[in-house]
């Protein structure tokens, strides 16, 4: 039996269902697909950690004696170039619409055995008694109580039968060579996954309160290594599951597995409304592009977007509060939210990105109701009082009163009160 392991958001070498799979000979490869890459500007600073990321897991399976094939292009043209010399593909699952169609073209020339590494659970596992999928979340956690409540879950381990196929692995890209430029990241994100999670567990004990407040350094900032899969939900469950007062934090992991399951069972929802209303929102793209660039006269909804637009990251409390400001008081469609998010967020999932972007829109599974609706300032008092995190983006209001920054002004591009009214009104016409 000779076998592709084609690598792809499970850039590890613990916990990889590729490696306890694979038998004999093997070629790992990862490919730098130009599907998606030609799609983004030259500065995207997911593919500088990407790229870091493949190198490092190239060197991680040297150390196996193993090594990691680099290929730049279309993965069915990469793929079919080894029609006749390999017998299947191993890879991981994944569910938005381009993989889907990708896998299905590669499917035609190639048998493909996919793994459910990325995550706790397949879709199918997490059904109701009638074989329908739960839209409830609670009734979905609920469900799962036997999985939460373990006390681990059993990881892969390495196969030892694995053979390296003979190759000329020696090809390595450079980001130029790919079409991009070396951006620089956050130190956070060049340190390891252990490291990570050994800072993070001191911290659980006051996760649920301290997670909120935007100038606080409560999170475990592992989402964008988890996203392209350093690390396997299953490690992070096992690591923090016996430490006190983990419940909040493994019940965020099952928020995860939930807007997945929902991807997988109404694929429609990538592009529109999951609750199928026919919305009419407002077409303003001056608007919008002062959203975008942090130009709202707002001071949390500005500083929230100019530090996404800098960094690629956004704090999730803050996520919901942007949201909630573009689809309720500019009333404009959260396709254009989610799709802004996909090119600037470090740790873009595209299941938990459009589930969030829905909740929010309340438009889709187990939404926020439409007249629940955030108000940024009230939002900015109690979770930056002190305009800590404000201050820090928008350094030219370093003198202005921190009460200040949570009043509403004149140069706010909508009136708050105003535009919730007309939201509501509208939700309720709908």
């Amino acid at each position: 039996m000779r076998q592709i392991l084609w690598f792809r958001r499970d850039l590890r070498i613990s916990d990889s269902a590729l490696l306890h799979y694979a038998r004999e000979d093997v070629l790992p490869l990862f490919i730098f697909d130009k599907n998606i890459l030609d799609l983004l500007p030259r500065n995207d600073k997911r593919v500088s950690f990407i790229y870091q990321s493949v190198l490092s897991l190239k060197k991680q399976l040297q150390g196996l004696g193993l090594d990691l094939a680099l290929f730049y292009g279309d993965p069915v043209e990469v793929l079919g170039s080894f029609v006749g010399e390999f017998d299947e593909v191993l890879c991981s699952c994944d569910f938005d619409a381009y993989a889907i169609k990708r896998d299905k073209e590669v499917e035609e020339f190639f048998p493909i055995r996919r793994f459910y590494d990325s995550f706790l659970i397949h879709p199918q596992e997490a059904l109701k008694s009638d074989g329908t999928a739960y839209k409830v979340f609670t009734a979905f956690y609920k469900n799962l109580k036997p999985l939460w409540q373990s006390d681990s879950i059993e990881e892969y381990k390495i196969s030892d039968t694995i053979k390296l196929s003979p190759y000329d692995y020696s090809f390595v890209p450079t980001l130029e060579d790919i079409g991009f430029e070396q951006q620089k990241l956050s130190d956070f994100l060049s340190e390891s996954v252990d490291s990570l999670i050994a800072e993070f567990l001191p911290k659980l004990e006051k996760y649920q309160e301290s997670r909120d407040y935007f100038a606080l350094d409560g999170t475990s900032k592992l989402s964008t290594h988890l996203r392209f899969g350093l690390i396997s939900p299953k490690q992070i469950f096992n690591q923090v599951k016996s430490y006190k007062n983990s419940e909040f934090f493994i019940r965020e992991l099952f928020w995860r597995e939930f807007y997945n399951s929902i991807l997988y069972h109404f694929p429609y929802s990538q592009f529109e409304n999951f609750n199928k209303k026919n919305i009419l929102w407002n077409q303003n793209q001056e608007a919008f592009r002062a959203w975008c660039e942090g130009n709202t006269g707002v001071p949390i909804i500005d500083a929230g977007m100019q530090h996404l637009n800098a960094t690629g990251e956004m704090h999730n409390r803050l996520r919901m509060v942007v949201a909630s400001f573009l689809t309720k008081n500019l009333f404009l469609p959260w396709q254009w939210g989610a799709q802004y998010f996909a090119l600037k967020l470090l740790d873009y999932e595209t299941s938990s990105n459009v589930g969030s972007w829905q909740w929010g829109a309340s438009t889709g599974a187990d939404s926020v109701p439409y007249f629940r609706i955030f108000n940024p300032y009230t939002q900015s008092a109690k979770f930056d009082k002190e305009g800590i995190f404000i201050k820090s983006v928008l350094t030219e209001l370093a003198d202005v009163e921190p009460k200040l920054l949570h009043k509403e002004n004149a140069e706010a591009i909508v009136n708050i009160k105003h535009s919730r009214a007309e939201a509501i009104s509208k939700f309720k016409r709908v």
